[in-house]
């Protein structure tokens, strides 16, 4: 029984994006954590190029800014929601996909689903 409950932490981690995360390049680090009834994901560490790339498209600060906003759960492992793409400033509508427990896949769209793009984040913690 106490091997079970041992376990059962690491799986409920793994159901959520709940952890800190990193982009491919791994230039930003993001904080995804409970906002109220949703998913956000905070920015809690950038390199210097993606903090000036930030402040040369929307001109504010990347370290602290919540790049994924009001993401709701639309099926195990799917959640929907707005990304804020930094470097033009501007918030999107996107998804994020679990696919595995240290493996994230974000897409997010400029107008329904016309000019995408899809990043694979992995978990760091």
């Amino acid at each position: 029984m106490a091997a079970v409950l041992a376990i059962a932490p690491a799986a409920a981690q793994a159901a959520t994006p709940k952890g800190v995360w990193t982009n491919p390049k791994q230039s930003v680090r993001v904080v995804f954590q409970q906002c109220g009834r949703a998913m956000c994901g905070k920015v809690v560490w950038a390199s210097p190029k993606a903090k000036a790339d930030a402040a040369a498209g929307g001109g504010r600060p990347l370290v602290g800014s919540m790049l994924f906003q009001d993401f709701v759960e639309e099926e195990r492992g799917l959640w929907r929601g707005s990304v804020l793409i930094p470097d033009v400033g501007q918030t999107v509508s996107g998804t994020i996909e679990q696919t595995g427990a240290n493996t994230l896949v974000g897409e997010g769209c400029l107008f329904g689903r016309l000019g995408c793009k899809t990043q694979t984040w992995t978990r760091m913690r």
